[in-house]
């Protein structure tokens, strides 16, 4: 059990340097190899881990026998194809986000690695720092009370992406971190997005998504590639407190705010707005002290638990799924100048795990 896990990985751009440092730092994992069309790049990331061997081939990596897992940082349009290549080759998957660029492609590699019992991860980061493990303790014990409104706010000068819009460059962040916190995940029927294209780029530059959750909460998204000033912030308001997460202030990211409104009704048996009484709760705020830790480092370690204990992942290809099908009915949305449309429900694909077990 002790014995290390030996992983490669495949896409040496961006994320795959982030991997691969993580990896080779893990006393979980054996860093064998980085995969990468550009010979060169994969072998600047190798340097910088210390040197391991690089390869242009992702079939060379998939026949090596002693490789158990695979890392896949490549554009979402590449995922679906290495990722059924390696569950073929009998290789553990993680995957960045997200999952993959169509929902039926997701679907695919969920049913592939249900199929062969092996593990299928989705890398949802920001769902292994402290603050966003620290915000799912405090909504899973109920501190905050039934959860009434999110509000979610990531926004920055970056860099607009020539494949995906706004959404998918940066909404899965948000989504995954609803999907892993709320008590019921992302239980959202439908989805309405708002886009914007100033600059004439051919996507959705500045967006809005609105999700009515179970229960008559609202969760609502800003993402933005535009904004000269830098905000990543969460508030998540419910029925005894409220919280909010500042990802950028490190003195303080997570407060409780014990404030907020009550509503008693004087008459049960009226659904007369008027004969309710409103009053406003102002108490005290409490910041949770937290430590410093890469969340990396926690998602490698995810990744080699999940393995050894042949069970789903905190962020699996389940959770993955979930995010792409909000993705793909905020697309729908925008093609529908904002009217909600349906999102999909993962539990649709459930009699077809149950029938590849049989």
């Amino acid at each position: 059990m002790n014995q290390r896990l030996c992983v490669a990985v495949v896409g040496a751009g961006y994320w795959g340097p982030n991997l691969a440092r993580n990896f080779r730092s893990s006393p979980d994992w054996e860093l064998s190899t980085i995969c990468d069309l550009d010979s060169e790049r994969a072998q600047r990331v190798a340097d910088a881990v210390g040197g391991v061997p690089v390869t242009t081939s992702l079939d060379d990596v998939l026949a090596d026998p002693t490789v158990d897992a695979i890392a896949v940082a490549t554009p979402a349009r590449t995922h679906h194809a290495v990722v059924m290549s390696a569950l073929r080759a009998g290789k553990h998957v993680m995957v960045e986000k997200p999952l993959a660029d169509q929902r039926g492609r997701g679907v695919d590699m969920v049913r592939e690695a249900e199929r062969r019992g092996l593990t299928l991860m989705a890398d949802h980061t920001y769902c292994y720092t402290p603050a966003v493990l620290k915000i799912r303790e405090l909504v899973q014990e109920g501190f905050l009370g039934d959860i009434l409104f999110v509000d979610s706010v990531r926004i920055n000068l970056g860099l607009i992406q020539p494949d995906v819009d706004v959404f998918w460059d940066l909404a899965p962040h948000d989504l995954s971190i609803l999907d892993f916190v709320l008590p019921n995940g992302l239980d959202a029927a439908t989805v309405a997005a708002h886009g914007a294209d100033p600059l004439r780029t051919g996507k959705s530059c500045v967006g809005y998504l609105s999700l009515p959750l179970a229960g008559g909460a609202m969760a609502h998204i800003h993402v933005n590639w535009l904004s000269p000033t830098k905000i990543r912030q969460m508030v998540i308001g419910g029925t005894r407190r409220t919280l909010v997460w500042d990802d950028l202030n490190p003195q303080q990211r997570v407060s409780v705010y014990d404030r907020g409104v009550d509503l008693a009704l004087q008459s049960k048996g009226s659904a007369d707005s008027t004969a309710s009484n409103i009053s406003y709760r102002l108490g005290d705020t409490w910041a949770p002290a937290l430590p410093e830790t890469e969340a990396l480092a926690g998602v490698v370690s995810e990744f080699a638990i999940s393995i050894r204990d042949s069970r789903p992942a905190r962020t699996s290809g389940e959770s993955g799924l979930r995010v792409l099908s909000v993705l793909e009915a905020a697309s729908a949305s925008l093609r529908c100048s904002g009217a909600p449309s349906p999102i999909a429900s993962t539990e649709a694909i459930e009699p077809i795990l149950a029938g590849a077990e049989a």
